[in-house]
Formats: C-alpha cells, structure tokens, sequence
C-alpha cells in the first residue's frame, strides 16, 4: 500500500439501491400526512360560544378577549400585552 492512499472504506451504491431507498422513504413520508377523510367528520367538536360582557374587550391585535382593566387603546382596541 501506498503512503498517500487513505484506508478508507469504498462506498458503492447502485442507482437501483439508491432509487429504492429514495422510493421508500417518499412513500413512508405520503402515508404520514395521508389523513382519512371519514375519520375526520366522525369526530365532531363541540364548543360553547360566549359573546363577550360588557366589562370585556377583544383585542384587535391578539384576538383574545379581556377585561376592560387590560385596555391600553380605546381607539386602537388593543390590550396592554400587544401595545
């Protein structure tokens, strides 16, 4: 052996071995965001709506309803946390 070759493994792949490899994981990568439609309207949510009271304010910038104390922009509608 020669002083300025490296004992390096050789690695060799076929292109039949790499496009098989690359198949499989384009396929395990689909089933993954592949969602049942069925599935998804048999499980219907539920949730209670409650407008907000008359000391509460929704917040035009983070759209979370608060308390009228929370209230730093009466013309801008915006809380204390986003102004």
């Amino acid at each position: 052996m020669r002083d300025d070759e490296e004992e390096t493994p050789s690695v060799e792949t076929s292109f039949e071995e790499f496009a098989k490899r690359a198949e499989e994981t384009v396929e395990e990568e689909e089933s993954i965001f592949d969602l049942d439609r069925d599935e998804d309207r048999a499980e219907a949510l539920t949730v209670k709506v409650v407008p907000p009271r008359e000391n509460e304010f929704t917040c035009r910038k983070c759209f979370l309803v608060k308390h009228r104390s929370q209230l730093a922009d009466k013309k801008k509608m915006i809380c204390l946390d986003c102004s």
